[in-house]
This record gives structure tokens, sequence and C-alpha cells, in this order.
């Protein structure tokens, strides 16, 4: 571990610790990590001895899938399920690259982020398979541009009527219930206003706070969460840095070699009668 991990791996301790902070999330979706980034993920995860949620690229990506397997995820969330076809599909991805043994001990999820999956979300619930389906994640951000709204009304009176609907409807056949989208201080109003047992856990784009320790929370937790994300991003930045460079050398030294080599046939045509 470099010193950015170590610091990373100590300000996830203390989240945990004194914030109610049960995982980390990464994204092949939207963030598009490569696989070297996760498993740096999963060992500072590992390490402060919090769970590790991989947002998959589509509601089929059996790549994404396999690649979680591998890490040792303990929640897999599937993004732009809006049918009862999608989520069909999902959940036969699911069957297909996580062996039964490995799903005991894991969970899996969907994205309600659009307006039209909220809409689908009864017919979704009535499929035979929905049963493997362990939760829902509302995405707040997605959800009000597919309402035509600006990013700022994710905390709106609106959304959250949407959102109290989704989850009661979930909580009625038992699954876990998550919120992200732009989440921070000023969300807390939003998330308390779910009825008890309604929320199981919000999450920032990398930490995810566990309820309902987190409801408690104050600005600490999120500018925590916040410092936990920019340091990885500068660890990011850093290793690629890296890679960049470790080749300048050689570079350099080719780059020469090379103009060497064409001055002196050069000279050697010049010099011919």
């Amino acid at each position: 571990m470099n010193r950015i991990e170590r610091k990373m791996t100590d300000l996830l301790r203390e989240l945990k610790e004194r914030h109610s902070v049960s995982g980390v999330k990464m994204e092949f979706e939207a963030e598009g990590t490569r696989i070297e980034e996760a498993m740096r993920l999963k060992e500072i995860s590992l390490k402060a001895g919090v769970g590790m949620t991989v947002k998959i690229g589509g509601c089929e990506a059996i790549k994404d899938m396999f690649d979680a397997a591998s890490l040792g995820t303990d929640h897999v969330v599937g993004p732009m399920v809006e049918t009862p076809y999608a989520l069909r599909k999902y959940l036969g991805a699911v069957r297909t690259a996580f062996p039964a043994e490995q799903r005991e001990d894991m969970h899996f999820l969907i994205n309600l982020e659009t307006f039209t999956a909220c809409d689908n979300f009864d017919a979704m619930l009535a499929l035979p398979e929905a049963g493997e389906l362990h939760g829902i994640v509302l995405g707040r951000v997605d959800l009000t541009g597919s309402m035509d709204l600006d990013r700022s009304a994710v905390n709106s009176e609106r959304v959250l009527e949407i959102c109290l609907s989704m989850a009661a409807k979930a909580k009625a056949h038992g699954k876990e219930v998550v919120v992200g989208g732009a989440v921070s201080v000023h969300s807390l109003p939003f998330f308390r206003a779910f009825p008890k047992g309604h929320l199981d856990r919000f999450e920032t784009r990398k930490v995810v706070f566990q309820c309902p320790g987190a409801l408690d929370n104050d600005e600490a937790a999120f500018l925590k969460a916040v410092e936990f994300e920019l340091s990885w991003l500068k660890n990011k930045k850093e290793y690629y840095g890296i890679i960049h460079r470790e080749d300048d050398a050689r570079l350099a030294m080719m780059e020469e070699r090379y103009r060497s080599s064409i001055d002196a046939v050069t000279r050697t045509r010049h010099s011919r009668p």
C-alpha cells in the first residue's frame, strides 16, 4: 500500500467506527473503473473491515459480473433496469456469472433511476424470478433527469414522494432499499422522512452509509466521505502517472539513438561522389 491508500484505509476505519459506514462502492458503469483500480479499492475495504458494492455496466454485463465474482464483492447493482424483461435478463445473467455457493453470500440489487422504471416496478415485482432480487437502489439524479427536472430537485417533495412509494413496495416484498444520487448533509431530512425500517442504506459515489445509525450523522461524516473520494482520485491519478512516466527514459534513449542513426545514414549518402 502507498501513503494515499494507507490514509484512505484509516479514514474508512474512522467512517466505519464513528459514522456507520458499511462499505465502499465502485462502478464499471459511469466511472468506467478498470480492474486494477477495483483491486486496489478491494484491498482498502478489506483492511478497513467494510464491504464492497459493484455497479455493473448494464443488466446483462456478464464480463463485469465475472470481474465482480473475482473481486469477491458483497453487493452487485444492475443499472437502468426499467422493465420486467430487463429484470429477467439481469437475474439470468447473475445465475450465469456467479456460482450458487457464491450467490449465497451476496446481495443483488437493481437501480430504479427513471420514471419508467418506477412506473413498471409493480410488474417487476410480480415476476416469478423477483424472489432472487434482494433490493433496489433509488438513483435520484437520473430519476430527476428522466422527469425533466434539474439535479437540484433531488431533495424535492416530488422526488421524495416517488421514493417513499417505491420503498414501501420494495419492503412489502422483503427487499432492501438504498438511496443514492447527489447525497450530502442536505439530504438528511429526505432520508429521515422514510418510515422506520424503510431505508437500509444511502450512498455517495464511493461510500455506503448504513441506516438507521447513519441518520444521526452530521456534516463531518459527509466531509470525510468527500475526502475519501478525493483521495481515491488522487491515488488513481498518481498510479497512472507512474505508468505514463515509466518509459520516459527508455523513450528518450531510443529517440536519440534513432536520430543518431538517421544522421549517420544522411552523412554517408552525402559523402558519396
